[in-house]
């Protein structure tokens, strides 16, 4: 039997009745409404790069281990919807990158309009790397040398597109006149970059990224990622210390002909600033009692440490998260 409920300001009264009913039956269970099962949403990205597969195993871990939670991994554009998400309770945690995070807190640029999100800190994940990715044949070496060709810079709404387009500011280059822009995601990026329709694409993801492990990967074309640690400067003296120069090491991808310098930035698992003191410190006990469990879903999350996880954040921690690190006596002067 169906039973169709509008809002409530026009409510049927069959559904009203069904609801009662409902409420009355769990009251009166053996357990009363503790048996009522609170479901949380984990905003994460897209399917062809880290945060899914990740956030598919923090979903996993917090519905195995705490009791009465169940909670799901939301394929979504990434960082930016996902803090818009968590403003508007579309989300419960979701996964977001220090430099947009920073954005979000204090309502700017992408966040201009839509205004500050009240997100707070679970634990620092890991670092994202930008990786500006290419192929052998191309002759793109620079990050000016993408004038004038089709370029990728991210999924709308994502924090690879926040970062590409601040990239190529620090070269001179705008997007919307000296490239022919396209906003793709990782797995999209990819397919478009083995049919020649994109000479390069931009992604900010932690290493290896599985789409781009796929094009290294595919006979008759040899990656290539190209440095752009050249924008550091730049960067810092317009955003802020949070980007700083990272390796990604020739052995990360087939094909790669030698480390490459790229700039680095944390991600951070957030929630709302309202989500109950017990549920965060439930969900940061689980993420580090049950580290092995995540660590064998991807070689990120392997990376999670309760020494790093306090650092690194451009919002404040939530209250219960901290109770947890100083419990371990890892908060900063515990």
């Amino acid at each position: 039997m169906s039973i169709h409920v509008t809002r409530p300001s026009g409510r049927p009264l069959v559904g009203v009745c069904f609801l009662a009913l409902v409420a009355l039956v769990a009251a009166c269970s053996p357990q009363g409404l503790t048996s009522l099962t609170q479901r949380l949403s984990v905003a994460t990205g897209g399917t062809g790069g880290v945060y899914y597969p990740y956030g598919g195993g923090v979903a996993q871990v917090i519905s195995d281990h705490l009791e009465g939670v169940e909670a799901t991994a939301e394929v979504t554009a990434g960082t930016v919807d996902n803090l818009k998400f968590i403003a508007n309770r579309g989300a419960d945690l979701a996964f977001a990158l220090a430099d947009t995070l920073d954005d979000a807190a204090a309502g700017r640029n992408a966040f201009a309009e839509f205004g500050e999100v009240p997100a707070r800190a679970i634990a620092v994940l890991y670092d994202n790397l930008n990786q500006l990715v290419t192929l052998e044949g191309k002759e793109i070496e620079t990050v000016g040398d993408l004038r004038e060709r089709i370029i990728s810079t991210g999924a709308p709404g994502s924090g690879t597109e926040v970062t590409a387009l601040r990239i190529l500011a620090s070269a001179g280059i705008d997007p919307d006149a000296d490239i022919r822009r396209q906003s793709l995601g990782a797995a999209q990026s990819v397919d478009a970059l083995k049919d020649d329709k994109i000479d390069a694409f931009f992604w900010s993801g932690g290493i290896p990224t599985g789409s781009v492990l796929d094009l290294a990967s595919t006979p008759g074309r040899t990656v290539k990622l190209v440095t752009n640690t050249d924008a550091i400067d730049f960067l810092h003296e317009n955003y802020g210390q949070v980007y700083r120069p990272s390796t990604i090491s020739s052995l990360t991808y087939p094909g790669m002909s030698g480390d490459v310098e790229a700039i680095a930035v944390a991600n951070v698992l957030v929630a709302h600033a309202e989500m109950t003191d017990e549920l965060a410190y439930q969900i940061t006990q689980a993420l580090f009692e049950h580290h092995d469990e995540l660590a064998a879903v991807h070689p990120e999350a392997a990376k999670l440490s309760i020494d790093t996880a306090v650092t690194g954040s451009t919002v404040p921690f939530h209250p219960g998260a901290i109770r947890y690190y100083e419990e371990q006596g890892a908060w900063p002067g515990s």
